[in-house]
């Protein structure tokens, strides 16, 4: 098939345009989103449903989920510049006790 597709001009990609190392961070959202114990047990019953789904577990991932990877705060936290304030609080609240 390769073949095929350079004889008729077509470049295959596969992945991004200029971007070599996409695929470890899609398929770590992808085991993710699979191991969170949200996961349906059974299959979506439908495009839609599917969908529904992946947008409440993103909205929950990115603004309610902390992560120990970055300190424990939320990754919207840590795009918004949010999470130097967080973490300012918390270390006084530790460092008061």
């Amino acid at each position: 098939m390769l073949s095929t597709l350079q004889m008729l001009g077509v470049i295959p990609s596969f992945s991004r345009p200029s971007v070599s190392d996409d695929n470890p961070y899609s398929e770590a959202m992808f085991r993710t989103l699979k191991y969170s114990p949200a996961y349906p047990s059974k299959p979506f019953s439908s495009l839609s449903a599917a969908r529904y789904w992946v947008h409440h577990f993103a909205a929950r991932y990115n603004n309610e989920h902390c992560h120990r990877g970055i300190k424990f705060v939320t990754p919207a936290q840590r795009h918004n510049d949010e999470d130097k304030v967080v973490l300012e609080q918390r270390n006084a609240t530790y460092s008061s006790g």
